[in-house]
C-alpha cells in the first residue's frame, strides 16, 4: 500500500517546451547543443556553479548574444502550470505524504515563482512535506543517491513509495532500489489520472 509519493516537477505539473530553448539559443547563434553545455547545465543543476558562471559559459559559445537574450532563451522552456493539477495535488496531500524532487536550476525556479506569483507557488509548495531541488542539495537524478537521500531523510519505505517522472532513466533508477514508479508519458498521460493507473 503506497503511503508516500515523490513527484518530478517539469512536465508533471508545469508544462515544458524543451525545443523552445534550443530554438532560442540557435537563433542567438548556437550551432548545436554540445557536451560542454551538457556539463555546464549539470553543474548548474547541482549548484556547483553560480548563475553568472552559467550564463557566461553560454556566452562563450554564443559571443554575440547578450546575457539578457540568453536568459530569455533559457526560460523559453517554461510554459503554463494548469490550476487543475494544483487542485488535484491539494486533494492528494490530505491522503498521502508528498515530496517534490526536481532536477532544476535557480534561474528556472526564480522565473516560475515570478510568473505564477507568491499565492500560487506557496499553495503549490505547501502540498509537500518537503521540496527538493537539485541545485539546493547538490545531487541530481538519475543518481540513486538522491532517492536514498529522500527515503532516509523521511524514513520512507521504498516499496510503499511511488515516484512519478517523465524520464525513463529516472524512474528506472528509482525502481532499481525498490521504489514503485510511474514513467508518465507526456502528451498521452496527465498526473491527475493517477488513480486510473491502479498503482495506489
Amino acid at each position: 500500500m503506497i503511503n508516500a509519493i515523490i513527484f518530478d516537477f517539469g512536465d508533471i505539473f508545469i508544462n515544458l517546451d524543451k525545443q523552445a530553448t534550443i530554438d532560442g539559443l540557435q537563433k542567438l547563434g548556437l550551432s548545436k547543443w554540445n557536451a560542454d553545455l551538457d556539463q555546464l547545465n549539470q553543474q548548474f543543476e547541482m549548484g556547483l556553479i553560480s548563475q553568472e558562471e552559467f550564463l557566461l559559459g553560454f556566452q562563450k559559445e554564443i559571443p554575440n548574444a547578450s546575457i539578457e537574450e540568453i536568459l530569455t532563451a533559457w526560460n523559453a522552456i517554461l510554459l503554463d502550470f494548469p490550476l487543475y493539477r494544483l487542485e488535484f495535488l491539494q486533494m492528494l496531500s490530505k491522503k498521502y505524504r508528498l515530496f517534490l524532487l526536481s532536477n532544476t536550476d535557480s534561474i528556472h525556479i526564480e522565473t516560475f515563482e515570478q510568473r505564477t506569483g507568491a499565492s500560487f507557488y506557496s499553495d503549490f509548495y505547501q502540498c509537500f512535506e518537503k521540496v527538493y531541488f537539485s541545485f539546493e542539495i547538490g545531487m541530481r537524478k538519475p543518481n540513486p543517491e538522491i532517492y536514498n537521500y529522500v527515503l532516509n531523510k523521511h524514513d520512507l519505505s521504498a516499496k510503499r513509495t511511488l515516484f512519478i517522472d517523465d524520464k525513463k532513466e529516472n524512474t528506472d533508477a528509482a525502481q532499481s532500489i525498490g521504489i514503485q514508479v510511474w514513467n508518465l508519458q507526456v502528451g498521452q498521460e496527465d498526473v491527475v489520472h493517477l488513480f486510473d493507473k491502479k498503482i495506489i
